[in-house]
């Protein structure tokens, strides 16, 4: 699946990635993928128990949303 107006793919998290969620947020909603080269091919991540707790409280603390936040195994 390529890259769409709603749909991101990034290697690594960084908090610049804030402002693709806002973006979400005040269009049609989105999915940011984390771990994904530029095509959508998987390449993983170090810290995703980290980040499964600070993505979601950096983007309340930014914006005031609430935001899903999912872990996603390859293949599963």
């Amino acid at each position: 699946m390529p890259e769409q107006q709603n749909i991101e793919w990034k290697e690594s998290w960084r908090d610049e990635y804030l402002k693709w969620i806002c973006g979400f947020a005040n269009a049609q909603g989105g999915k940011l993928y984390i771990g994904c080269d530029d095509n959508g091919n998987v390449v993983g991540i170090n810290n995703s128990k980290k980040l499964l707790e600070d993505i979601p409280n950096k983007v309340r603390d930014a914006m005031g949303i609430i935001v899903g936040v999912n872990l996603l195994t390859e293949g599963g």
